[in-house]
Protein backbone atom coordinates (compact mmCIF):
# COMPACT_ATOMS: atom_id res chain seq x y z
CA UNK A 1 0.00 0.00 0.00
CA UNK A 2 1.33 3.42 -0.95
CA UNK A 3 1.54 5.53 2.21
CA UNK A 4 3.21 8.48 0.56
CA UNK A 5 1.52 11.76 1.33
CA UNK A 6 -0.08 13.31 -1.76
CA UNK A 7 0.34 17.01 -2.35
CA UNK A 8 -1.79 19.31 -4.43
CA UNK A 9 -0.54 21.08 -7.54
CA UNK A 10 -0.77 24.64 -8.75
CA UNK A 11 -3.26 24.91 -11.60
CA UNK A 12 -1.58 25.84 -14.91
CA UNK A 13 -3.65 29.04 -15.20
CA UNK A 14 -2.56 30.08 -11.71
CA UNK A 15 1.03 29.23 -12.59
CA UNK A 16 0.90 31.36 -15.75
CA UNK A 17 -0.83 34.27 -13.99
CA UNK A 18 1.83 34.21 -11.29
CA UNK A 19 4.65 34.23 -13.85
CA UNK A 20 3.04 37.11 -15.78
CA UNK A 21 2.75 39.13 -12.58
CA UNK A 22 6.36 38.34 -11.66
CA UNK A 23 7.74 39.49 -15.02
CA UNK A 24 5.84 42.77 -15.07
CA UNK A 25 6.70 43.41 -11.42
CA UNK A 26 10.38 43.23 -12.41
CA UNK A 27 9.65 46.00 -14.93
CA UNK A 28 8.06 48.22 -12.29
CA UNK A 29 4.38 47.42 -12.86
CA UNK A 30 1.99 47.08 -9.93
CA UNK A 31 -0.71 44.40 -9.89
CA UNK A 32 -4.16 45.98 -9.46
CA UNK A 33 -7.48 44.22 -8.96
CA UNK A 34 -11.07 45.28 -9.57
CA UNK A 35 -14.67 44.01 -9.41
CA UNK A 36 -15.93 41.29 -11.74
CA UNK A 37 -19.44 42.78 -11.59
CA UNK A 38 -19.14 46.14 -13.34
CA UNK A 39 -21.30 49.05 -14.39
CA UNK A 40 -22.00 49.90 -17.99
CA UNK A 41 -20.10 53.16 -17.50
CA UNK A 42 -16.77 51.59 -16.51
CA UNK A 43 -17.03 48.65 -18.91
CA UNK A 44 -18.02 50.68 -21.97
CA UNK A 45 -18.68 54.42 -21.71
CA UNK A 46 -15.48 55.52 -19.98
CA UNK A 47 -13.52 53.42 -22.49
CA UNK A 48 -14.84 55.41 -25.44
CA UNK A 49 -17.51 52.82 -26.27
CA UNK A 50 -20.70 54.92 -25.95
CA UNK A 51 -24.23 53.58 -25.99
CA UNK A 52 -25.28 52.19 -29.41
CA UNK A 53 -21.72 52.44 -30.73
CA UNK A 54 -21.10 49.54 -33.16
CA UNK A 55 -17.92 48.65 -31.28
CA UNK A 56 -20.11 47.18 -28.53
CA UNK A 57 -20.96 44.39 -30.92
CA UNK A 58 -17.45 43.05 -30.32
CA UNK A 59 -18.54 41.79 -26.91
CA UNK A 60 -21.63 39.71 -26.21
CA UNK A 61 -22.42 40.73 -22.67
CA UNK A 62 -23.94 39.03 -19.63
CA UNK A 63 -26.28 41.76 -18.30
CA UNK A 64 -27.48 41.54 -14.70
CA UNK A 65 -30.86 42.60 -13.37
CA UNK A 66 -31.18 44.50 -10.09
CA UNK A 67 -34.51 45.06 -8.42
CA UNK A 68 -33.19 47.08 -5.49
CA UNK A 69 -32.21 50.17 -7.52
CA UNK A 70 -33.64 52.27 -10.31
CA UNK A 71 -31.48 51.46 -13.30
CA UNK A 72 -29.82 54.29 -15.16
CA UNK A 73 -27.31 54.11 -17.97
CA UNK A 74 -24.40 54.37 -15.53
CA UNK A 75 -25.81 51.93 -12.97
CA UNK A 76 -26.72 49.03 -15.29
CA UNK A 77 -24.73 46.03 -14.13
CA UNK A 78 -22.93 43.37 -16.12
CA UNK A 79 -20.19 40.78 -15.84
CA UNK A 80 -17.11 42.57 -17.12
CA UNK A 81 -16.20 41.69 -20.69
CA UNK A 82 -12.56 42.71 -20.21
CA UNK A 83 -10.32 43.88 -17.38
CA UNK A 84 -9.96 47.40 -18.83
CA UNK A 85 -12.41 48.87 -16.25
CA UNK A 86 -9.72 48.23 -13.65
CA UNK A 87 -7.52 50.74 -15.48
CA UNK A 88 -10.25 53.39 -15.53
CA UNK A 89 -10.93 53.01 -11.82
CA UNK A 90 -7.23 53.25 -11.04
CA UNK A 91 -6.64 56.33 -13.22
CA UNK A 92 -9.58 58.09 -11.57
CA UNK A 93 -7.89 57.89 -8.17
CA UNK A 94 -4.19 58.07 -9.01
CA UNK A 95 -2.07 60.61 -10.87
CA UNK A 96 0.62 59.80 -13.44
CA UNK A 97 3.16 58.43 -13.93
CA UNK A 98 1.25 55.13 -13.78
CA UNK A 99 2.43 51.61 -14.50
CA UNK A 100 -0.06 48.82 -13.73
CA UNK A 101 -1.31 45.43 -14.85
CA UNK A 102 -4.53 43.61 -13.98
CA UNK A 103 -5.16 39.87 -14.21
CA UNK A 104 -8.58 38.37 -13.70
CA UNK A 105 -11.71 36.64 -14.93
CA UNK A 106 -13.76 38.08 -17.76
CA UNK A 107 -17.06 36.91 -19.21
CA UNK A 108 -18.56 36.91 -22.70
CA UNK A 109 -21.74 35.32 -23.92
CA UNK A 110 -20.42 33.17 -26.74
CA UNK A 111 -20.33 29.57 -27.90
CA UNK A 112 -17.76 27.31 -26.29
CA UNK A 113 -15.23 25.51 -28.46
CA UNK A 114 -11.55 24.53 -28.37
CA UNK A 115 -10.39 28.16 -28.35
CA UNK A 116 -13.34 30.01 -26.75
CA UNK A 117 -14.94 29.92 -23.31
CA UNK A 118 -17.73 32.00 -21.78
CA UNK A 119 -15.43 32.58 -18.80
CA UNK A 120 -11.73 33.18 -19.31
CA UNK A 121 -8.82 35.17 -17.86
CA UNK A 122 -7.20 38.30 -19.22
CA UNK A 123 -4.06 40.26 -18.50
CA UNK A 124 -4.10 43.95 -19.33
CA UNK A 125 -1.43 46.56 -18.81
CA UNK A 126 -1.31 50.33 -18.74
CA UNK A 127 1.54 52.83 -18.71
CA UNK A 128 0.96 56.60 -18.59
CA UNK A 129 3.85 59.07 -18.51
CA UNK A 130 5.41 61.93 -20.45
CA UNK A 131 6.39 61.31 -24.06
CA UNK A 132 5.27 57.70 -24.44
CA UNK A 133 5.13 56.16 -27.93
CA UNK A 134 4.62 52.86 -29.72
CA UNK A 135 8.38 52.32 -29.43
CA UNK A 136 8.01 52.17 -25.63
CA UNK A 137 5.11 49.73 -26.00
CA UNK A 138 7.14 47.49 -28.31
CA UNK A 139 10.08 47.40 -25.90
CA UNK A 140 7.92 46.42 -22.91
CA UNK A 141 6.02 43.71 -24.79
CA UNK A 142 9.18 42.23 -26.34
CA UNK A 143 10.84 42.11 -22.93
CA UNK A 144 7.80 40.35 -21.47
CA UNK A 145 7.47 37.67 -24.13
CA UNK A 146 11.16 36.82 -24.17
CA UNK A 147 11.02 36.19 -20.43
CA UNK A 148 7.67 34.39 -20.61
CA UNK A 149 8.59 32.01 -23.43
CA UNK A 150 12.27 31.90 -22.40
CA UNK A 151 13.26 32.44 -26.03
CA UNK A 152 14.36 35.36 -28.18
CA UNK A 153 11.36 36.60 -30.17
CA UNK A 154 10.63 39.21 -32.80
CA UNK A 155 7.49 41.34 -32.74
CA UNK A 156 5.19 42.34 -35.57
CA UNK A 157 2.66 45.14 -35.09
CA UNK A 158 -0.33 45.13 -37.43
CA UNK A 159 -2.86 47.99 -37.59
CA UNK A 160 -6.14 47.18 -35.86
CA UNK A 161 -9.11 48.88 -34.22
CA UNK A 162 -10.01 49.08 -30.56
CA UNK A 163 -12.20 52.00 -29.40
CA UNK A 164 -10.05 52.83 -26.36
CA UNK A 165 -6.73 53.21 -28.21
CA UNK A 166 -5.54 55.21 -31.21
CA UNK A 167 -3.65 53.94 -33.07
CA UNK A 168 -4.51 50.34 -32.27
CA UNK A 169 -2.37 47.32 -33.17
CA UNK A 170 -2.44 43.54 -33.08
CA UNK A 171 0.81 42.12 -31.74
CA UNK A 172 2.33 38.96 -33.22
CA UNK A 173 5.43 37.18 -31.92
CA UNK A 174 7.73 35.06 -34.02
CA UNK A 175 7.01 31.38 -33.43
CA UNK A 176 9.01 30.22 -30.42
CA UNK A 177 8.43 26.55 -31.27
CA UNK A 178 9.63 26.20 -34.87
CA UNK A 179 11.15 29.63 -35.56
CA UNK A 180 10.21 29.56 -39.23
CA UNK A 181 6.63 28.67 -40.05
CA UNK A 182 7.03 24.92 -39.85
CA UNK A 183 4.52 23.96 -37.16
CA UNK A 184 0.80 23.92 -36.45
CA UNK A 185 1.08 26.39 -33.55
CA UNK A 186 1.88 29.25 -35.93
CA UNK A 187 -0.26 27.70 -38.70
CA UNK A 188 2.89 27.54 -40.82
CA UNK A 189 3.18 31.35 -40.99
CA UNK A 190 6.04 31.86 -38.53
CA UNK A 191 3.91 34.30 -36.45
CA UNK A 192 1.54 33.89 -33.49
CA UNK A 193 -1.07 36.51 -32.62
CA UNK A 194 -0.84 37.16 -28.89
CA UNK A 195 -2.23 40.58 -27.90
CA UNK A 196 -4.12 43.70 -28.81
CA UNK A 197 -2.59 47.05 -27.87
CA UNK A 198 -2.21 50.72 -28.76
CA UNK A 199 -1.81 54.27 -27.56
CA UNK A 200 -4.51 55.33 -25.09
CA UNK A 201 -7.24 57.28 -26.85
CA UNK A 202 -7.30 61.00 -25.86
CA UNK A 203 -11.00 60.69 -24.94
CA UNK A 204 -10.19 57.96 -22.42
CA UNK A 205 -7.60 60.20 -20.78
CA UNK A 206 -10.13 63.05 -20.66
CA UNK A 207 -12.71 60.76 -19.05
CA UNK A 208 -10.38 60.25 -16.06
CA UNK A 209 -9.40 63.92 -15.79
CA UNK A 210 -6.04 63.78 -17.60
CA UNK A 211 -4.96 66.25 -20.25
CA UNK A 212 -3.86 64.31 -23.36
CA UNK A 213 -1.58 67.22 -24.27
CA UNK A 214 0.40 66.59 -21.08
CA UNK A 215 0.21 62.80 -20.74
CA UNK A 216 0.60 59.94 -23.18
CA UNK A 217 0.26 56.26 -22.55
CA UNK A 218 -0.20 52.81 -23.97
CA UNK A 219 -2.34 49.83 -23.07
CA UNK A 220 -2.18 46.15 -23.99
CA UNK A 221 -4.20 43.05 -23.29
CA UNK A 222 -4.37 39.36 -24.03
CA UNK A 223 -5.78 36.07 -22.81
CA UNK A 224 -4.04 34.28 -19.95
CA UNK A 225 -5.69 31.05 -21.06
CA UNK A 226 -4.29 31.47 -24.57
CA UNK A 227 -0.80 32.17 -23.26
CA UNK A 228 -1.01 29.05 -21.10
CA UNK A 229 -2.11 27.01 -24.14
CA UNK A 230 0.84 28.28 -26.16
CA UNK A 231 3.40 27.80 -23.41
CA UNK A 232 2.35 24.28 -22.45
CA UNK A 233 1.11 23.00 -25.82
CA UNK A 234 -2.53 22.54 -24.74
CA UNK A 235 -4.90 22.47 -27.71
CA UNK A 236 -8.29 22.88 -26.01
CA UNK A 237 -9.05 25.73 -23.60
CA UNK A 238 -11.90 23.73 -22.06
CA UNK A 239 -9.39 21.38 -20.45
CA UNK A 240 -8.50 24.11 -17.97
CA UNK A 241 -12.02 24.06 -16.53
CA UNK A 242 -12.95 20.36 -16.39
CA UNK A 243 -11.20 19.64 -13.09
CA UNK A 244 -9.43 16.68 -14.70
CA UNK A 245 -6.49 15.84 -12.43
CA UNK A 246 -4.65 14.21 -15.31
CA UNK A 247 -4.03 17.74 -16.60
CA UNK A 248 -3.38 19.44 -13.27
CA UNK A 249 -1.04 16.72 -11.99
CA UNK A 250 1.39 17.46 -14.81
CA UNK A 251 2.22 20.79 -13.16
CA UNK A 252 4.19 20.01 -10.01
Amino acid sequence: MDNKEKFGHIHPLSRVASRISEIFSEMGFSLIDGPEIETEYYNFDALNVPKDHPARDMWDTFWLKRKDILETQNSKLLLRTHTSPVQIRYMENNRPPLRIISIGKTFRYEATDATHEAQFHQVEGLLVDKGMSLANLKYVIKEFFEKFFEEKVELRLRPSYFPFVEPGVEIDVSCFKCGGGKCAICKHTGWIEVMGAGMIHPDVLKNVGLNPEDWKGFAFGGGVDRLAMLKYGIDDVRLFYTGDLRLVNQFL
